[in-house]
C-alpha cells in the first residue's frame, strides 16, 4: 500500500496553446486576473507595479479571489522565461513548469513544503489540490475556447467554481 506524501503534490494539464502563451498567463497582474484571481497586485520595493508589467524575482504580491475576502501575500522566488515561475504561497512553495511532452504543451504545478499536521493536510494539501485543479482547468478553458468558468456572483456561496 502506497502512503501519501502530504508535504507535496503535483497537478499537470495539457493546453493547446503555444508555450509562450502559457507562460504569459502567469507573468503579470492583468494576465492572472483573466483566469485565476479577482485581484493580483504585484509590488516592487513596496510600490505597486503596472498591471501589465511582467513579474520579476523579488516582487511581492497580494492576491484575492472572486467570492472570497481572503488575501494571500507572497513573493516571486524564481523565473525562467517560458520555462518556469516559482513563488511562495500560504507558507508553501509553488513551482510552475511550462514544458512540451509527447508533442503537447503542458503546465506542471508542484506545491511543496506543506506542513504535515492534520490541519495542514486538509487546508493546504486537500484544498489547494482542489483549487489548483479547478483553476488550471479554467485556464485551459479560457485559452482554448474563451469561456471563464469562475463564479463572480458574490451572492452565490458554496459552489465549486469559486
Amino acid at each position: 500500500m502506497d502512503t501519501i506524501d502530504w508535504t507535496v503534490f503535483t497537478r499537470r494539464i495539457s493546453i493547446h496553446q503555444e508555450a509562450a502563451m502559457l507562460f504569459n498567463a502567469w507573468s503579470s497582474q492583468s494576465a492572472l486576473e483573466t483566469w485565476f484571481l479577482s485581484s493580483a497586485v504585484f509590488y516592487r520595493n513596496g510600490i505597486a507595479k503596472n498591471p501589465k508589467e511582467t513579474i520579476e524575482v523579488g516582487d511581492s504580491y497580494r492576491w484575492m479571489w472572486h467570492g472570497s475576502e481572503n488575501i494571500v501575500e507572497g513573493e516571486v522566488l524564481g523565473i525562467e522565461n517560458f520555462k518556469r515561475i516559482k513563488f511562495t504561497f500560504l507558507g508553501c512553495i509553488v513551482d510552475v513548469h511550462f514544458k512540451n511532452e509527447e508533442g503537447e504543451n503542458l503546465i506542471e504545478l508542484l506545491q511543496s513544503d506543506i506542513p504535515s499536521d492534520e490541519e495542514s493536510k486538509l487546508n493546504y494539501y486537500v484544498e489547494c489540490t482542489r483549487g489548483w485543479t479547478f483553476y488550471l482547468a479554467n485556464l485551459k478553458s479560457i485559452l482554448e475556447g474563451g469561456i471563464d468558468l469562475r463564479n463572480k456572483n458574490m451572492g452565490l456561496k458554496q459552489v465549486i467554481n469559486t
